[in-house]
């Protein structure tokens, strides 16, 4: 991969045991790493290139302020491809923080009330209600339900601002694989690209090698469809 500054998530025992902050980074390791895709999230309004409309009526956030500041940044886990995709159709993308690789991502300084109503919309459920935060920050993970996206991780900190994200509660050997479909592929190619300052092939390459994906996409394959609708 080109070589740039990029940040590396640090452990969580940095917190202390302080209140958790009003901020925090939300890593946004799939089609979200598209800040267009974000805003959608943001908006309650329908993603272009997606195949349905999410189940129920978008909702969006309380606060639709858009992200004032967003990083590039590593995280250490997996990304791996599985279950089925309702928005898109193909593969959902989940992290698996407990395998050795690194994740790059895109993470965002959200208030706490927008990542909630975010991971709320995530896991199929009505937004407006602030999460309880603390066990992901404190001990590094939250189970707050058995399906995909329920599962709150806390990888470190940036700055003495807690990273989280959300994800399934497998790990990537305990659930089949599923290729993501190329809708999907080209939002985090254009945000990966964007963030890390990667090229398509680059981008091709590490995508088409993850888990889920390895075995029907050839990095040729990604990089046709990230070149299709965006630059380079």
């Amino acid at each position: 991969m080109a070589t740039h500054e990029v940040a590396i998530a640090r452990p969580r025992s940095g917190l202390g045991s302080g209140p958790v902050p009003d901020l925090i980074w939300y890593a946004a390791y799939g089609s979200n790493t598209d800040p267009e895709r974000l805003r959608c999230y943001l908006t309650g309004t329908r993603p272009v290139g997606a195949v349905h409309r999410p189940p129920g009526a978008p909702e969006g956030c309380r606060d639709r302020t858009v992200p004032v500041r967003s990083i590039a940044l590593i995280l250490p886990g997996l990304l791996y491809f599985a279950t089925e995709s309702v928005i898109w159709t193909g593969g959902r993308a989940f992290y698996d923080p407990t395998t050795p690789a690194e994740t790059p991502v895109r993470a965002y300084l959200l208030t706490r009330s927008q990542f909630s109503d975010i991971a709320a919309q995530e896991m199929y459920r009505p937004a407006g209600t602030d999460l309880d935060l603390t066990e992901a920050v404190r001990t590094g993970r939250s189970h707050l339900g058995p399906g995909r996206y329920e599962t709150l991780v806390c990888p470190g900190i940036v700055d003495g601002i807690p990273i989280l994200t959300c994800t399934g509660p497998w790990r990537w050997r305990e659930i089949g694989g599923n290729p993501p479909a190329a809708g999907y592929l080209r939002r985090i190619g254009a945000g990966l690209r964007a963030a890390h300052r990667w090229s398509v092939r680059e981008t091709a390459g590490y995508l088409a090698s993850r888990p889920g994906a390895a075995g029907h996409w050839t990095p040729g394959g990604v990089a046709d469809v990230l070149r299709c609708g965006y630059d380079g």
